[in-house]
C-alpha cells in the first residue's frame, strides 16, 4: 500500500467518524433545544428514572457477570517452575496480576457509576 492510498483512507474514515458522532448540547444560536427549552434557567430536564435504574442494574449485572468469568488464580500455577521455564513463569505472573488489576478497576468503575446512576436518579425527582 502506498503512502498517498493510506493517507487516502484515513481521511475517508475520519470523514465517516466525524459525520457519525453528535454531541448533545444546544445549537450555536442559542435556539430552542430539544425539550423545547433555550436551556437557561426555566429550562427542563426530562428523567426517564425507570431508564436510569435499568442501565444502573445493568452496570452491577456486568460487574457481577466479570466476577463470574475471572480468571482463576490456579491457572497460573500450571505454569510455575519447574512446569516451565523460570522466564516464562515469571512473564505469566507478571500477566495474571496484570490482569487482575484491570479486572478489579473496571469492576469497581462499573460499580461506581451505577451509584452515580442511582444518585442522580434521587436528584431528579419526577
Amino acid at each position: 500500500m502506498a503512502w498517498d492510498e493510506w493517507e487516502q483512507l484515513k481521511a475517508q474514515a475520519a470523514e465517516r467518524h466525524s459525520t457519525q458522532m453528535r454531541l448533545n448540547q444546544l445549537p450555536a444560536d442559542g435556539g430552542a433545544g430539544p425539550s423545547g427549552g433555550t436551556g437557561g434557567p426555566g429550562s427542563r430536564l426530562h428523567v426517564d428514572h425507570h431508564s436510569l435504574n435499568g442501565n444502573a442494574n445493568a452496570l452491577v449485572e456486568l460487574a457481577g457477570l466479570l466476577y463470574e468469568g475471572r480468571p482463576d488464580g490456579d491457572l497460573c500455577t500450571t505454569a510455575r517452575a519447574p512446569r516451565s521455564h523460570p522466564d516464562v513463569a515469571a512473564k505469566v505472573d507478571r500477566f495474571a496480576r496484570f490482569a487482575d488489576d484491570q479486572y478489579q478497576d473496571t469492576t469497581t468503575l462499573l460499580v461506581a457509576l451505577s451509584t452515580r446512576l442511582r444518585r442522580a436518579n434521587g436528584t431528579f425527582v419526577a
